[in-house]
């Protein structure tokens, strides 16, 4: 089709088609592509006039994150099944890339959970998180862990975690210390695998066999649970349980924005959630 015949009825019609495989937030994304490769053309003299773009109203959905219950129904479950084949693995090798040195669930996977819960990390940062970029720190009285991680999305500041990642580190480092797995350099987990995006792919296969033993795969609104699940459940605890915590403080913890944390994470809260804070009165 010639660049320069492209005008606005187009442009719904193929606004149109694409609604009918995508979501709306994939929709806005594809246009912001195409917008750009207009723009481009244009500085370039190859197109007299950018056609006007449909709007799209993007309809967020929140994603999906575990009640307490089920957070240690997953762990539970996860510690269970660390060191067993898949049922399904003569068939899963068929068709997908895990590997017969892959084949069991890893004892990462337990740790993985518990860490990402206890440190807002987001699920990328498994494969790319190392033994340097974590310290063992303490403040007022406070064990944490400071995670100076990659930047991330434009963030770079350090991530403070809770108490309970500090025990989920000693238990990675008491186990692969003697492995001589535990240096700066190596990775936290799965530090044997240097393909870091198949690291992360084998812990994503693991942990959805944990969703599917637990029946967990679907959130309460229906939407499909993975990895970033936890990272979602992370911020949700906190706004839940935390004492008198701050939106802004929490969301440049998590490396994220407050408008984020009140598109994605807080939209399913309710203020019954917080009751004794609601009813809670000033001294």
């Amino acid at each position: 089709m010639d660049i320069k015949a492209i005008d606005y009825a187009q442009m719904l019609k193929f606004t149109h088609e694409i609604s009918e495989k995508f979501s709306t937030i994939t929709i806005s994304q594809y246009l912001v592509i195409i917008k750009k490769v207009f723009n481009l053309a244009s500085a370039l003299n190859m197109l007299e006039k950018i056609p006007a773009f449909p709007k799209v109203k993007v309809k967020t959905v929140s994603r999906g994150s575990f009640t307490p219950n089920e957070y240690w129904k997953i762990n539970r479950c996860a510690r269970r099944l660390t060191g067993k084949v898949h049922p399904e693995y003569s068939d899963l090798r068929k068709h997908y890339r895990l590997r017969t040195a892959e084949n069991t669930m890893p004892v990462d996977l337990q740790w993985a959970i518990r860490f990402m819960v206890n440190s807002f990390i987001r699920p990328s940062d498994l494969k790319t998180l190392k033994h340097k970029h974590i310290e063992i720190a303490q403040k007022d009285g406070h064990t944490y862990l400071r995670l100076t991680l990659p930047e991330t999305k434009s963030h770079s500041s350090p991530i403070a975690t809770l108490r309970p990642a500090v025990t989920v580190y000693k238990s990675i480092v008491e186990h692969y210390k003697p492995k001589k797995l535990a240096k700066p350099d190596d990775y936290i987990f799965m530090p044997s695998l240097r393909d870091r995006n198949y690291a992360h792919w084998v812990l994503s296969f693991f942990f959805n066999w944990v969703l599917a033993e637990t029946g967990l795969k679907k959130g309460a609104h229906g939407q499909d649970r993975s990895l970033y699940s936890l990272r979602h459940s992370a911020i949700t605890f906190r706004l839940l349980y935390g004492d008198g915590i701050d939106l802004l403080t929490l969301a440049r913890n998590a490396r994220t924005s407050v408008k984020m944390i009140e598109q994605f994470y807080a939209s399913q809260l309710s203020g019954e959630m917080n009751i004794s804070m609601l009813q809670r009165k000033r001294k």
